[in-house]
């Protein structure tokens, strides 16, 4: 097997094929990440996970997107050189894909957030911690190295102003701005899954944990017997309430304030990078990049918020026209090693995916999460060649005469 990044990055470097553990040699793909986690999970959690918003036409409109991208394949190459490395903010990263931010990981996963961070760590790339996590931020950063935090802000000063002291006193040089959360989107199908904060211990719960022994004792009972009840831990500059709770009221108020003062608000207290995410309109990310920000993040919330929304792959292209010397990153529908190649042949300079590595996490823990990186990057790696490509970026109609298109 050729080597997947370079000879200065032994944890991902491979030039005959990885040891993996015996369990998860039939693991081939992304895909199959999610099929065994929907075996371990109760719906309620699986559904959470896996579910957009209504009728689901946003989180479809994701991955059919790129399904509807050709590829033109350019033979006789020398394509014996091929690296993956990339670099963002001026710092090289050895995969071109990170983890997205994942709400509720800790309850998929045991321990979710400190595994997505470390098996990324371990992969050569990194995990965005998020705000809707029950692991505290602190932790994260000390204990996974995350560097990224991703939050949810009211339009609040006083609010923001202690939540970012508390992100950059942990550690964070790296702070995502989700933008396209005003209020909650209509998740019909966390109602009928019976998945809701606070929870409540009803009979479809009690019956759902029942048949799913391996998650209610490895996952559920072994972090409350670890660290106790969860919290949701990062919303605030302080401890929110916690997850199973009679009068839990997350930190929604205000959002719909939320407005581009307040971003130059947050750019004038906030030293380290910043990122808005959830830019779907090219006015949009115009007025990120007049207001300071070093990158956006094309997203459409993984088809969770507005349904019917265009997807982050549709609107990318006139994003990257407007705003052509910003750094874009982008999310939502990314399965395959085509789908990198395909999202930074239209615009991106780095790729988030979520979904499939938190499943990875729910059934194996970190080992789950550097396994599945290591497929999505082996997937790249092939497909530059069969492509004719030394590098994703040349995939890029700039990068040559004959774009792959």
């Amino acid at each position: 097997m050729h080597h997947l990044i370079d000879d200065d990055n032994p944890a991902i470097v491979q030039r005959q094929r990885p040891v993996m553990p015996r369990h998860l040699r039939g693991v081939l793909s992304l895909e199959d990440c999610e099929r065994r986690a929907r075996r371990r999970l109760p719906r309620f959690i699986h559904g959470y996970i896996a579910g957009g918003v209504e009728t689901n036409a946003s989180l479809q409109a994701n991955q059919d997107d790129f399904k509807a991208v050709p590829l033109v394949p350019r033979i006789l190459r020398d394509v014996s050189a091929r690296s993956l490395k990339s670099q963002l903010f001026g710092r090289p990263v050895a995969l071109p894909f990170g983890i997205a931010p994942m709400g509720f990981s800790a309850l998929a996963a045991f321990d979710g957030d400190v595994a997505l961070a470390r098996g990324a760590t371990a992969a050569g790339s990194f995990s965005i911690c998020s705000a809707a996590s029950l692991t505290p931020l602190e932790r994260v950063a000390a204990q996974g190295g995350s560097t990224w935090f991703q939050a949810y802000v009211p339009g609040d000063k006083a609010r923001i102003t202690a939540l970012l002291n508390r992100v950059a006193a942990a550690g964070f040089d790296h702070l995502v701005i989700t933008g396209d959360v005003p209020v909650a989107g209509n998740r019909e199908n966390n109602i009928r899954n019976g998945f809701d904060a606070p929870f409540s211990i009803t009979p479809q719960l009690l019956w759902q944990g029942a048949t799913h022994p391996r998650w209610t004792i490895g996952t559920l009972a072994r972090e409350i017997a670890t660290r106790g009840m969860p919290h949701f831990e990062n919303m605030e500059g302080k401890r929110g309430p916690p997850l199973f709770s009679r009068h839990l009221t997350r930190s929604t108020v205000a959002r719909d304030r939320l407005d581009w003062a307040h971003l130059a608000f947050i750019r004038d207290n906030w030293a380290g990078k910043l990122v808005l995410k959830g830019v779907l309109h090219p006015g949009d990310a115009l007025s990120a990049q007049d207001h300071g920000c070093d990158g956006i993040i094309v997203s459409n919330h993984g088809g969770r918020q507005l349904d019917g929304a265009l997807s982050a792959l549709a609107a990318l292209p006139a994003i990257r026209a407007a705003v052509p010397q910003m750094t874009v990153m982008i999310d939502g529908g990314i399965r395959r090693g085509t789908d990198v190649i395909k999202a930074i042949m239209l615009g991106a300079d780095f790729v988030f995916v979520g979904r499939p590595f938190l499943f990875a996490a729910a059934t194996d823990g970190e080992a789950g999460v550097l396994h599945a990186m290591r497929l999505l990057a082996a997937e790249i790696d092939r497909d530059m060649a069969m492509l004719g490509l030394s590098s994703p970026w040349q995939a890029r109609p700039s990068a040559a005469t004959d774009p792959v298109i």
